[in-house]
């Protein structure tokens, strides 16, 4: 019996001159590289029937001038849109704070939203949500420079500061930029299973599809690039090799300094220890074994550095607030489910 076609779910951004380029066009890569993947499998599509419609729309129809000087085309006015939406998403960027404040687009804003199954922002987007009343009592987030401006203006929104994005009901904020990726892939996720958000990300070249939950900083965004060559290359071979012996005497002699001037130089040059660079790499590698893979707690532990379980347990608890069976039932794939590790 061949299963019914799925209806296409129409995806406008409300877009606007200063908006931040790839806050429009990420998230929208990402619904049209799902629609032709499925369309690729023939899975549930009619004929020529994509699964997403993707469009951008704006106070004007034409030309838009992005944040960087380059320009998209808004094909529909707000005045001349017709017809149901399934999600609307809002960009961020410099135009932000005019936008919040033209009547005609919070008006439309607020009414499409009202008749929507999704609405969403990216970036400081979440600015024009909260304008327009979408944001009150629920959480959120927002690019991280942005967090304590969304929290001054709207403090009746629980601001969740170091998330990629955060989901409140039918109400969806991400961080900046190309965290609007990760949101789009969670909305496929929903859609059409995992399976097909993972796909999308493996063709769009997107090195880890990253749940909403996870932190806006990996190691190497939360430390600094240190400015010397031997210290450089050091930070990139500790994230390749995290299972290695990384105590900072050994690493001190891979850098060819003693342990004390190195310790003070990775400090001043990156802002943070030796030992908490190797633990932060250490997490973000098991939190990606956690995510996609079966193995145990025991294995990951070692494969990552950490030696045992227990000690892994203790880093998680210390940097996530979470123990790592809990993480990963929080952020487990559908492969995961058969996986029955015991609680550490």
């Amino acid at each position: 019996m061949t299963p019914p076609a799925i209806e296409p779910r129409r995806i406008v951004m409300a877009a606007f001159d200063g908006a931040e380029m790839i806050d429009v066009v990420g998230p929208l890569e990402v619904f049209s590289v799902a629609s032709r993947i499925l369309a690729y499998r023939g899975e549930g599509m009619a004929p020529g029937q994509p699964a997403y419609r993707v469009e951008i729309v704006a106070e004007h129809s034409g030309p838009l001038r992005m944040e960087s000087g380059l320009q998209i085309l808004a094909a529909r006015s707000l005045r001349s849109f017709r017809g149901p939406v399934d999600t609307v998403i809002v960009p961020g960027g410099d135009g932000v704070s005019v936008t919040m404040h033209r009547p005609r687009y919070m008006s439309w804003l607020e009414r499409t939203a009202a008749t929507s199954r999704r609405v969403a922002s990216v970036c400081t987007g979440a600015r024009v949500l909260a304008a327009a009343g979408l944001l009150k009592g629920r959480r959120a987030t927002t690019h991280w420079r942005f967090c304590d401006v969304l929290a001054a203006e709207n403090p009746d929104i629980r601001i969740e500061p170091d998330s990629i994005f955060v989901r409140d009901e039918n109400v969806w904020t991400s961080a900046g930029v190309t965290a609007g990726m990760d949101l789009a892939l969670a909305m496929v996720e929903e859609d059409h299973g995992r399976h097909l958000a993972l796909a999308a990300a493996r063709m769009m070249v997107i090195f880890l599809k990253r749940p909403g939950g996870q932190s806006q900083f990996s190691a190497q965004l939360a430390s600094q690039l240190a400015e010397r060559e031997p210290l450089r290359d050091l930070q990139t071979w500790i994230v390749d090799h995290p299972d290695e012996d990384l105590r900072v005497e050994l690493l001190a002699r891979r850098a060819g300094m003693s342990p004390r001037n190195f310790a003070r130089a990775f400090a001043r040059e990156t802002g943070m220890t030796p030992a908490r660079f190797v633990e932060q790499v250490r997490l973000g590698a098991a939190r990606r074994r956690l995510e996609d893979t079966t193995s145990g707690v025991d294995q990951i532990a070692e494969s990552c550095g950490f030696g045992t379980a227990e000690t892994m347990r203790r880093a998680f608890l210390r940097g996530l607030a979470i123990n790592p069976s809990a993480y990963r039932a929080r952020f487990r794939t559908e492969r995961e489910h058969g996986n029955h590790d015991s609680a550490v």
